[in-house]
């Protein structure tokens, strides 16, 4: 494969964006691949796609992760399908089992056995896109028709009214860890990979062989998609993007989600940065975040991102793509920065 790029419009802040749809017009026109959007607790990773689809012509529409607990898998078949007819077949699925404190905090379900929901929500999705039978599941996590103790005893096996535009829509994982890779190697059509760098390739390209050498693998290496978030700038200032992304740096593996559970601080320890994470941790969870942002180092940022001059980020590319990556997905902040980065397309 090709390297492929991707654009990340993430989710919104305390206001919705006022640009985005300029940007991922500019993406279409440059010949991005896919846009992505995300959710975390406060907008949605679907409406957005269905706003900006409708301006584009090419590009693919893909969510970069929902969250498997904001949704039962029939409520995420439902959009999935939308989508897909909406954008003329463009939609791509990508899905993820978020943290603890927002599963928890916000959803108000259980995180227990992410590996095992992940596993039926996605055989769910995919039994509702076939179409072929009334969908069912055993459970535990999803059972249908709903088996509980307070069950009326009318709940009947349902197909979905209506017709899928496509039976086999993508589906992409965002995961971190060892086993998590494995599973979407295994049952997905792609791997979502966030704070995951290249230096770690020979581990990363184990866990990720594993899942492809598993009894009914869906893919193989060669049309699976390998798509990991970069920190991508053409500039020749690059102790000012260096320091600029710290303070990111230093919120992921310092203080997002549980001290005892945060996922991203497990990502950066395998990459070698353990002690660094320790000393951000404390920093950041007493309050010193300026403090915590200016003890992260230049490597840490680094092994995430692509910076430097033109010749200097294609030999970069060149480095990822040979790490077994297929795309990589891009922040912009403006239609220029998205047209500069057009150059690198092939």
């Amino acid at each position: 494969m090709r390297m492929k790029f991707a654009l990340q419009l993430g989710y919104w802040g305390a206001q919705p964006p006022t640009d985005h749809a300029d940007l991922v017009v500019a993406a279409d026109r440059a010949g991005f691949d896919t846009v992505f959007t995300a959710e975390a607790w406060g907008s949605d990773a679907f409406t957005p796609l269905a706003w900006y689809g409708s301006l584009t012509e090419r590009i693919r529409l893909s969510t970069a992760v929902v969250q498997l607990s904001a949704r039962t898998p029939t409520a995420t078949a439902m959009s999935t399908m939308t989508l897909d007819h909406l954008s003329g077949g463009r939609f791509a699925l990508g899905l993820g089992v978020s943290g603890p404190q927002v599963v928890e905090g916000w959803y108000g379900q259980p995180f227990a056995k992410p590996l095992a929901r992940t596993r039926e929500y996605i055989d769910i999705i995919r039994q509702v896109l076939r179409r072929e039978a009334p969908v069912t599941s055993d459970g535990p996590a999803y059972a249908l028709p709903y088996q509980g103790d307070d069950a009326s005893g009318f709940g009947k096996p349902l197909k979905p009214i209506l017709h899928p535009l496509r039976e086999d829509v993508p589906i992409w994982l965002g995961a971190e860890g060892p086993k998590n890779v494995a599973l979407a190697a295994e049952i997905a059509d792609g791997w979502l990979g966030f704070l995951a760098s290249p230096r770690t390739a020979h581990e990363f390209n184990g866990w990720l062989d594993e899942g492809f050498a598993r009894p009914g693998a869906r893919r193989t290496r060669e049309d699976f998609e390998v798509a990991f978030l970069c920190q991508l700038h053409v500039t020749d200032d690059r102790r000012g993007v260096l320091d600029a992304y710290k303070p990111f740096t230093a919120l992921y593996a310092g203080g997002m989600g549980a001290e005892e559970k945060n996922f991203h601080a497990e990502a950066f320890r395998r990459m070698g940065f353990g002690d660094d994470v320790d000393r951000i941790t404390e920093l950041f969870r007493s309050g010193r975040k300026d403090e915590a942002a200016a003890a992260v180092p230049d490597e840490m940022v680094e092994a995430t991102a692509i910076i430097g001059d033109a010749d200097s980020v294609r030999s970069q590319i060149a480095e990822w793509e040979a790490a077994g990556i297929t795309m990589l997905v891009v922040t912009a902040r403006s239609v220029e920065e998205i047209e500069t980065l057009a150059q690198f397309i092939d």
